[in-house]
């Protein structure tokens, strides 16, 4: 089968083990502590978070500079383990499942790092499967494809034989994403994908996950300090400060003048447009 005959033949993502009424997600009462600089001393960087997420649903985590944001995705990812409580993602507990496993499950996209070698398009998207590799045979036909569907996903067919740091930060960025999507993920971790993006590259990333998001099943988890992008794209914001969970719910209830002013320390204006999305703005005074 051609890889053209194997994407129109079957979704790229493979089909949730959970129905759509049940949460992907679950984070219950999940703290987590860095070491202090005082012996048997701890520094709380989250205190007791829950929430939930579900297939096609975009979270958008918010919060000021040390609220705990970067944390909570790291648990997420099963790259910090909760000292209390849990996080499972389709029913499973973070700590039970290898490596390899968490990596068939969940992809993060962090916030650009510089690459220590000269690398083409394709080659750095056919790094999303390292977690399906067989032994010795490692790109397959279906490797191919899946990296061909990536690509097409987020727009970028025609990159793939460029170097990588000879592209644009959003053209960049949109091949980011694809190699998150080689993996076939549930579920989507994104750090900061907007930074250094123009509006315009902005605004199309987002939609794309949105888009991606509701297509393909994925749970998407993106922090970021965007507030207005955040209310246009996600379902839900989990808002974050000194490492507490203070609103959990969708934009509309989360933006509230006060507790936004509280949270960030500013004096802010919050307005509804005509489609109703919460809208905000720092005010004089």
């Amino acid at each position: 089968m051609s890889a053209g005959e194997m994407s129109a033949a079957a979704p790229v993502f493979p089909a949730a083990g959970q129905g759509p009424d049940e949460p992907r997600l679950v984070v219950e009462q999940a703290s987590y502590a860095y070491a202090a600089r005082r012996r048997d001393a701890r520094a709380f960087a989250l205190e007791a978070i829950s929430f939930q997420a579900r297939e096609r649903e975009v979270l958008a985590i918010l919060g000021p500079n040390a609220s705990g944001k970067s944390t909570v995705l790291r648990l997420l990812a099963g790259t910090l383990a909760p000292l209390s409580g849990r996080v499972q993602v389709e029913g499973f507990d973070l700590r039970e499942l290898d490596p390899r496993t968490r990596a068939q499950r969940i992809a993060v996209v962090q916030q650009e790092s510089a690459l220590l070698f000269p690398l083409r398009v394709w080659d750095y998207v056919m790094q999303g499967r390292h977690p399906y590799g067989r032994g010795l045979r490692f790109e397959t036909e279906e490797d191919a494809a899946m990296v061909e569907n990536a690509l097409a996903q987020v727009g970028a067919e025609a990159l793939s034989g460029r170097w990588l740091h000879q592209i644009s930060g959003g053209e960049k960025q949109r091949v980011i994403l694809a190699r998150a999507l080689a993996q076939q993920p549930l579920l989507l971790l994104l750090d900061e994908p907007t930074l250094h993006l123009d509006i315009g590259a902005q605004v199309e990333l987002l939609r794309r996950l949105r888009q991606l998001a509701v297509s393909h099943r994925i749970t998407v988890v993106v922090v970021t300090h965007e507030l207005n992008l955040a209310a246009e794209f996600a379902d839900r914001i989990i808002l974050l400060s000194r490492g507490k969970c203070l609103r959990v719910g969708p934009p509309e209830e989360v933006y509230r003048r006060e507790l936004l002013e509280t949270v960030f320390g500013t004096p802010l204006e919050v307005i509804a447009d005509e489609a109703g999305v919460p809208r905000v703005r720092v005010t004089r005074g």
